[in-house]
């Protein structure tokens, strides 16, 4: 069983930053890419950026390129959320994620984490 953990959530004011953190535990587990998705009150769960492990490169949803940044730890399988300039929009239940299709977060996951809230006030 891959266990995945979230932390760095927390309320912050419009203008803000916050830096999500996420380590995978448990049984190996091989894959070519992590992501981060979110979920807002009332919407379905989106991707907003994803990070392929070998190469590092990197992909986001339009909602958030040019403020957010994904990256990886130096332990294996840690990914880190780096929100700048954060919106009210912004605002929602944010989860690390092993993506099924790397090229294609909208085709589900294997794994989820419980995920960490964000709060964005204006």
């Amino acid at each position: 069983q891959v266990q995945l953990m979230e932390s760095g959530g927390g309320s912050v004011q419009a203008g803000g930053s916050l830096r999500l953190s996420c380590a995978a535990s448990g049984s190996t587990y091989n894959s070519n890419c992590m992501a981060w998705f979110r979920q807002a009150p009332g919407k379905e769960r989106e991707g907003v950026a994803l990070i392929y492990t070998g190469g590092g490169s990197t992909y986001y949803a339009d909602s958030v390129k040019g403020r957010f940044t994904i990256s990886q730890g130096n332990a294996k399988n840690t990914v880190y959320l780096q929100m700048n300039s954060l919106k009210p929009e912004d605002t929602g239940t944010y989860y690390c994620a092993f993506p099924i299709y790397c090229s294609d977060l909208a085709r589900g996951v294997r794994y989820w984490g419980q995920g960490t809230q964000v709060t964005v006030s204006s």
